[in-house]
């Protein structure tokens, strides 16, 4: 089943058209009649996936309101002037259905972004992170603009019911979302970080092409008697469709090459034209009653043009934008390793040789060389979608003091006087190195806003430092480690390049060393 449900989301751009076939099939020899009651389990079958799979700590990222406003600004003025007008100038002066396709182009036009947004970022290699918060507050902000838009624009020439409308975009946004997100923090309890990331969250996504594939039948079942009746309808609404989101993918391109960088550039290209038409076609056909059928044919037929673009537009992105450019990794003091080869897992000739990046351990003394070295991290994890975890270990007073000054002082000062006196400080400085910890993983999230860090989980550990790192990698199934390669002082100087020597040494996974420059 997972398998079948795999291929329809990795071939959307031939599953729909063939899933509105066997619809038109369907409606024509058949009664479609009773499909109206699968309409709401259909769209949230097709909507709670994507929630669920929502990246919350990267929503609340600052650092690209430049990006963000911009997004939001050609979503909600430009985009729906676009619709407008094209909808007039091709739906204008017709019978009442062309007034219906052009609310229908309308409402395409106000309801920003889809979850694929973050799909066609990822296939373009743009900033997913970025897609994220487009999805979210493009969701939210569309879903409160487009009653209002709707009613005030098309309100003349049709009945819209606007507290019905919201009632509607509450049922098939906010309902998903909150579920969504409550299923991803009990699943992330109950199995674990890496288990969701690796085994969970992947078996989502297929779910929500399947929804989409049966909304595409149903809204053809219903609609298929009148279309095979008219099929000069399909070419009626290709045509504006077609103008529309080549006219949107134009006007993004341009604004995109202008002000933008590549990867953020992609996302606002897909973050704009790829339209949530699952919720304007659940709007549609419960929200304007018999009307919304007909609204219904053209967004219906909208999936095949919004899908097929992007799939070609993926095509010659780096034609638009360049290619992406290759993460540069410095040299450590093992061995430099292709990025992309060590993501696959695998060198050209298709032998294993590197295993896949999901966990990192960045460990740190709070130096300055430290915070040189969290970039690579925050860089590395960010590649790979790859979580980082901050390590600091407060060496043991007593054994550091012996180690300097060559002498058994415990047998000076006597073992018990001497461990109370070492448990305390002890514990007095790992409180207060946690919350520095703590204060300095937010600052570096704050400075860089796609570092992965994972601020929930800062672990600060007492004894040997190199002993410390390698059991910590080896207890939490880390793939590789990120530290610096001395500290602030002399004597930490000393500590630290030993310690990175000694990890390098013991350690089974990858160890990045990075030396501040100069």
């Amino acid at each position: 089943m997972f398998k079948l449900l795999s291929v329809l989301q990795k071939n959307l751009v031939w599953s729909i058209p063939i899933s509105m076939v066997f619809g038109l099939l369907f409606g024509y020899l058949f009664d479609a009649s009773a499909l109206k009651s699968f309409i709401i389990p259909v769209t949230f079958i097709m909507v709670y996936p994507m929630m669920v799979t929502l990246n919350v700590k990267g929503i609340f990222k600052g650092g690209d309101y430049k990006l963000q406003v911009t997004t939001q600004i050609i979503n909600f003025i430009l985009i729906p002037i676009v619709a407008y007008f094209t909808g007039k100038f091709f739906f204008a002066g017709g019978p009442e259905k062309y007034v219906l396709w052009g609310v229908g182009l309308f409402l395409i036009g106000v309801l920003p972004t889809s979850g694929m947004t973050i799909s066609w970022t990822g296939f373009a290699k743009g900033n997913k992170e970025a897609a994220i918060k487009m999805v979210v507050f493009g969701l939210v902000l569309g879903s409160l603009a487009a009653p209002i838009y709707t009613k005030l624009v098309m309100g003349t020439t049709i009945d819209v019911n606007v507290l019905h409308m919201f009632k509607q975009v509450a049922l098939f946004v906010f309902v998903p979302l909150v579920a969504g997100l409550i299923t991803q923090s009990v699943l992330k309890r109950k199995y674990g970080e890496k288990t969701w990331n690796q085994q969970i969250k992947p078996k989502f996504p297929p779910f929500s092409a399947f929804g989409v594939v049966l909304i595409a039948f149903v809204a053809m079942s219903l609609k298929a008697k009148n279309i095979i009746a008219n099929p000069g309808d399909i070419v009626t609404i290709l045509v504006p469709l077609i103008v529309f989101y080549l006219a949107s993918y134009v006007l993004l391109t341009i604004t995109g090459k202008l002000f933008f960088k590549r990867g953020d550039a992609i996302a606002m290209v897909f973050g704009v034209v790829m339209r949530d038409l699952s919720i304007a076609l659940a709007i549609a056909m419960t929200a304007f009653g018999k009307q919304g059928l007909t609204i219904a044919l053209l967004i219906s037929l909208a999936y095949v043009v919004q899908i097929q673009s992007a799939a070609w537009y993926v095509k010659f992105v780096g034609r638009f934008f360049g290619e992406a450019e290759k993460p540069t990794v410095p040299q450590s003091s093992i061995e430099s390793v292709d990025a992309d080869t060590a993501l696959s897992g695998k060198p050209e000739t298709g032998e294993p040789m590197v295993p896949t990046i999901r966990k990192i351990l960045f460990a740190t003394d709070l130096s300055e060389t430290a915070r040189h070295a969290v970039r690579y991290a925050c860089s590395i994890g960010n590649r790979y979608d790859a979580g980082v975890t901050v390590l600091h270990v407060i060496p043991d007073l007593l054994e550091q003091l012996e180690a300097e000054a060559g002498a058994d002082l415990t047998n000076r000062a006597g073992e018990e006087g001497t461990a109370s006196y070492n448990e305390a400080e002890i514990e007095a400085a790992r409180q207060t190195i946690q919350k520095r910890v703590t204060q300095t993983s937010r600052l570096i999230t704050k400075e860089i806003p796609s570092c992965p860090l994972d601020n929930g989980e800062i672990l600060v550990k007492v004894g040997s430092p190199a002993d410390n790192i390698i059991e910590t990698v080896a207890t939490g199934d880390y793939d590789m480690v990120v530290m610096g390669t001395h500290g602030h002082g002399l004597l930490e100087e000393s500590l630290i390049g030993s310690v990175a020597n000694e990890v390098i040494q013991r350690s089974t996974k990858p160890v990045l060393v990075v030396r501040m420059p100069g």
